[in-house]
């Protein structure tokens, strides 16, 4: 069973932000990136974090408030072939950080 989180960090939170018409995930060593809706500006807040699904809270172009939105990563992390039981297990929290 692959170890996914980063050995030399004891943080167990991961980071949600967008950008380039992606949503990135990182947690550890890993930053994955799926693509994004097209409308898509920010993401504002992580409302619930559930073992690898989400729900956020983003603001969309269409839109001048923010709307609730949802993330299932264990499709997305089974696609890149990565044992999500395993990648997720030692997520704690998600936050939402931009650069």
């Amino acid at each position: 069973m692959a170890d996914y989180s980063d050995t030399h960090s004891i943080s167990h939170e991961a980071i949600l932000s967008s950008g380039g018409g992606f949503t990135a995930f990182s947690f550890g060593r890993y930053n994955i990136r799926f693509r994004a809706p097209y409308s898509l500006e920010r993401y504002v807040d992580v409302v619930k974090w559930d073992d690898g699904y989400l729900v956020v809270r983003a603001k969309y172009s269409h839109n001048t408030e923010p709307e609730e939105e949802y993330i299932d990563l264990k499709p997305i992390l089974d696609g890149l072939y990565i044992d999500s039981a395993s990648f997720l297990k030692p997520i704690k929290s998600v936050r939402v950080a931009y650069a």
